[in-house]
């Protein structure tokens, strides 16, 4: 495998950790990781054959540091997304792994300031928010982003949200 070929150090570590937790092992303690990362949110997304296996993440950092962040959101989008089955050890090898690392959120005053090839979108409203990463197939306007935010939290097309946008830093 040529260096081109690996995988991006956080996406090794999200797959270390997924199948330590599979197999009972220890998990990978961000200690141990070469470079353990300044806090930040992260989010985990699991495809298999391209579709769609599992997808769990932060909007900002609950953990001290982005080793750890990758971890816990492997596992979780492993084994807690609620639209999956977990998955099992023997679909591992068989399972692409991206990393997306999430900059600063930034309040925008209307559709005109987003981007979805761009930047990722929060909607907010009350205690609800849903979050849609950038760049994802299909998602081509703000609106459709925005509508499927809205979807994802529960928050109705006549209710007022607030709309924050960021940038990722994706890995593979």
């Amino acid at each position: 495998m040529s260096e081109s070929d690996k995988p991006h150090p956080l996406v090794g570590l999200a797959r270390k950790a997924i199948a330590s937790h599979l197999s009972g092992d220890t998990l990978p303690q961000p200690d141990t990781f070469e470079d353990p990362g300044a806090p930040a949110g992260a989010f985990v997304s699991l495809k298999k054959a391209g579709q769609l296996r599992g997808c769990i993440g932060t909007i900002q950092p609950v953990r001290p540091a982005l080793a750890q962040e990758v971890v816990d959101n492997a596992v979780s989008a492993a084994t807690r997304d609620p639209r999956f089955q977990p998955l099992t050890l023997e679909e591992l090898d068989d399972i692409t792994i991206s990393v997306d690392v999430l900059g600063t959120p930034e309040p925008v005053s209307g559709l005109e300031e987003l981007d979805p090839s761009r930047y990722g979108v929060i909607v907010k409203c009350d205690w609800r928010k849903g979050v849609l990463l950038p760049d994802l197939p299909g998602v081509t306007t703000p609106e459709e982003q925005v509508r499927i935010a809205r979807m994802k939290a529960g928050i109705g097309t006549e209710e007022t949200v607030e709309l924050l946008r960021f940038v990722v830093s994706r890995y593979y």
